[in-house]
């Protein structure tokens, strides 16, 4: 197999030929950097998702040494993070308690399932689908899914049993209920924690505030014993890395998870694809979402043979890497270099890492998350996408994750369906001392011509829309009694189905049969084909197609013998003569 052909499925051989000694700088202290930082994240997020810690750490070795292999983002942080494990949470909460045996089986099958559909996604070349979770869905999502998060700890961070939910009011309510049964010592270790992060983020965002807190808070444990005071602490940890394993295949149970593998597949590849662009743009190179797809498919699917949740990017990660020097893909190789000598040796250190401090870690990681600036700018910039975001936040809030993404993933297709059913279609003046036509609204300077109504349809003509535009074409020829001819500027049509075909043929039979003419304008070569096929040239008659408006209004003009004004407005054209 050739180099060219191997490119093909190998992306890294793109950039290895000219690996050199400055980016292998970069990406080893971009590497060593947030390796150290997704040690405290990966045990967190693992903890988030209803798991013991340690598949944190699984979950950050062997997808972070398969995604540099075939990803074509540079800069793309790879790992657990707290959008995918509350998913994974509210998934498999639904079907077994969180913790057993069983449930772990279940989270590593869906890792396979997730990892499944992404490679065959890609290999389909289906990336299109990811524009299902338009910008205003995953705002909506994103911030409604930091909240729940942020609240899923308070059970860990208060230091009592709260009973497992993905509902912000229930949450909270038995939160509130177990006011008395509150223990002290977790949720002052908690807040301090809590409050370390914020401040080193602050002051010192050069400093790992997780690996700060954790080194803290361990120490505190352990000297104080804390422990015995009933702050839960992390305990005894596996030492070494992860062994390959079959994923335990239940066809009952893939098919309960399948909803959740669905959405999953859907929401990493959003999240990989918005986030690998961001770094993508800014250091001038393109990413591919297909290729993207199959390199996310196999680091979950390959993961989950060696005991790995389901992974994808982390914003935070990625931010820090890139700016610690982020050069290639293979700074995440580095990562997992980090995680394998974690998992080798340094695990019973981690022995009296109190549970507070995870909790600490992942609420203020995804309040981070929530941006109300993003909000303000949807509702500024078009208002129905701002509430296309309120409504997925609160479907998220109150009535489940997945649910939530649904019901603003509908809401969008049917804004774009109502948008589509009810284009724009602008009434057009002359701009004088030109050859063009503008919408009388937008410009002040346009003139109408003397009757003549020139419309632009700003759609395709389907059959979503084609009842309106029928009785608007319709409805605007009966509001002058002057007008004698309908030109119609179709330059912004860029197809005609049948359903609107034979609705075009009623309009302009109707127009026919009040005495007025309809001439189109700019009609595009696709789009002709079906006019002529349909017999539409004929009814219309293939003397009342013109390449521009102008030269239907010239003609119209002409033949009325009232073009002098008009032809004098336009340059070039001074004699009513072509």
């Amino acid at each position: 197999m050739s180099s060219l052909n191997l490119k093909k499925y190998l992306f890294c051989l793109t950039w290895l030929p000219g690996y050199g000694r400055e980016d292998l700088r970069g990406d080893l202290v971009a590497g060593l950097t947030v390796g150290v930082m997704l040690v405290p994240q990966g045990m967190a997020y693992a903890l988030l998702a209803g798991l013991p810690p340690i598949y944190g750490l699984y979950a950050s070795f062997v997808p972070l040494l398969i995604y540099p292999i075939f990803g074509t983002s540079r800069h793309l942080a790879f790992g657990p993070i707290a959008i995918d494990m509350l998913i994974v949470a509210a998934g498999l909460g639904l079907i077994v308690a969180p913790g057993s045996p069983r449930y772990v089986e279940l989270a590593i099958l869906l890792a396979a399932m997730v990892g499944t559909l992404q490679l065959l996604m890609g290999i389909a070349r289906l990336g299109f689908l990811v524009n299902l979770l338009s910008r205003p869905v995953i705002t909506g999502f994103t911030a409604a899914a930091a909240l729940i998060i942020a609240c899923s700890q308070l059970g860990n961070l208060l230091g009592v049993s709260l009973p497992s939910s993905q509902h912000l009011h229930t949450l909270l309510w038995a939160a509130l209920r177990h006011l008395a049964d509150w223990h002290m010592p977790t949720l002052g270790l908690g807040a301090g924690a809590v409050l370390v992060i914020v401040l080193l983020q602050r002051r010192l965002p050069a400093v790992p505030g997780p690996l700060v807190a954790v080194v803290l808070g361990t120490l505190l444990a352990w000297g104080l014993r804390l422990d015995r005071n009933g702050v839960e602490v992390v305990g005894a940890i596996p030492t070494g890395l992860p062994g390959f394993q079959v994923p335990s295949f239940d066809l009952t149970a893939a098919r309960l998870l399948l909803p959740t593998a669905v959405t999953l597949a859907l929401v990493q590849f959003m999240n990989v694809v918005s986030l690998g662009k961001v770094f993508a743009a800014k250091h001038r190179y393109t990413i591919r979402p297909n290729r993207e797809l199959v390199a996310l498919g196999l680091a979950n699917l390959g993961g989950s043979f060696f005991r790995s949740p389901p992974v994808s990017g982390s914003f935070s990660r990625t931010a820090v890497g890139a700016h610690a020097g982020t050069r290639t893909a293979l700074a995440n190789a580095v990562a997992a270099l980090v995680i394998a000598l974690t998992l080798l040796f340094l695990t019973p250190l981690f022995f009296y890492l109190p549970i507070p401090i995870f909790a600490a870690i992942i609420m203020v990681a995804a309040l981070g998350l929530i941006d109300v600036n993003e909000l303000r700018f949807l509702f500024r910039a078009k208002r129905i996408d701002g509430y296309i975001a309120v409504l997925t936040f609160l479907a998220t809030l109150f009535i489940g994750i997945q649910e939530g993404v649904l019901i603003g993933v509908g809401a969008s297709v049917a804004a774009v369906m109502y948008r589509i059913s009810r284009p724009n279609v602008a009434e057009l003046g002359h701009l004088p001392g030109t050859r063009s036509f503008r919408d009388l609204q937008r410009h002040p300077d346009a003139r109408p011509i003397a009757g003549i109504l020139l419309l632009r349809i700003d759609a395709s003509f389907s059959f979503a829309n084609a009842e309106y535009l029928r009785d608007l074409i319709l409805a605007r020829s009966e509001k002058d009694e002057r007008i004698r001819a309908i030109v119609l500027d179709a330059s912004s049509v860029n197809d005609l189905d049948l359903t609107a075909a034979s609705v075009l043929r009623s309009v302009a039979e109707t127009l026919q049969a009040r005495g007025l003419e309809l001439y189109l304008a700019g009609v595009k070569g696709p789009v002709m084909d079906v006019i002529t096929r349909t017999g539409l040239d004929v009814l219309i008659g293939r003397d009342h197609f013109f390449l521009s408006p102008h030269r239907a209004v010239k003609h119209l003009l002409t033949r009325w013998g009232t073009s002098a004004g008009y032809l004098e407005a336009v340059p070039g054209e001074q004699t009513p003569s072509e």
